[in-house]
């Protein structure tokens, strides 16, 4: 039988996630994934906690921080949102176990790192870098779950009619601006406006 490295495993975990959700991934299930004893996994990965944050790193390689080198910030934050967007809208079943524990892959710490330090090289002080920077995750990571949704999640079929205003607005003439893509876009835009905003309020860093 062909041996199995680390990069696999990733994989494998990774489509599990994909396939069945966040709660389907465990060491056991994960073996039996890859036709191996679950015991021969500790060779690689020394736990599920370890494999989530090699999962992690995996998937964060795909987030481009490259414009904070030359943009503005704003400029920068903008095309960072849409990239950290398509890497989770393409993995969905991610969102809930890497929101939801503790970080410890350095790769992503490397990530935050150019992010606040671009926000504290173009005045934002530093108490507030952290909450621009989750401000803008929360609003993609929100709008990655959105996208996947049903297509019928907000159906003027199902809301009675005595709901009249709610009836109204999502009738089938509005779909190209009550979509989950526009949505992202509309919050985008009033984010980034928002913390200009705030930006100019704030003293320098």
């Amino acid at each position: 039988m062909p041996t199995v490295n680390r990069e696999q495993l990733v994989l494998a975990a990774l489509a599990i996630v994909d396939e069945q959700g966040s709660e389907a991934l465990t060491m056991r299930s994960l073996a039996t994934r890859v036709h191996r004893q679950v015991s021969s996994l500790y060779n690689h990965v020394g736990s599920r906690d370890e494999l989530i944050e090699l999962v992690r790193a995996h998937i964060v390689v795909g987030i481009d921080t490259t414009p904070f080198a030359d943009e503005p910030w704003d400029v920068a934050l903008e095309a960072w949102a849409r990239s950290y967007l398509r890497v989770f809208a393409a993995h969905p079943n991610l969102i809930r176990i890497l929101a939801t524990t503790p970080i410890r892959d350095i790769s992503t710490f490397e990530i935050y790192d150019v992010v606040i330090g671009a926000l504290i090289e173009a005045g934002w002080p530093m108490h507030d870098a952290v909450a621009v920077m989750r401000t803008v995750e929360a609003h993609v990571l929100g709008s990655a779950l959105d996208l996947v949704a049903p297509s019928d999640m907000l159906d003027q079929s199902s809301v009675p009619a005595e709901l009249a205003r709610v009836h109204a607005a999502l009738d089938p003439e509005y779909e190209e601006s009550t979509s989950a893509a526009a949505a992202f876009e509309l919050g985008i835009r009033a984010l980034l406006d928002g913390l200009r905003a705030r930006r100019a309020t704030v003293a320098p860093a």
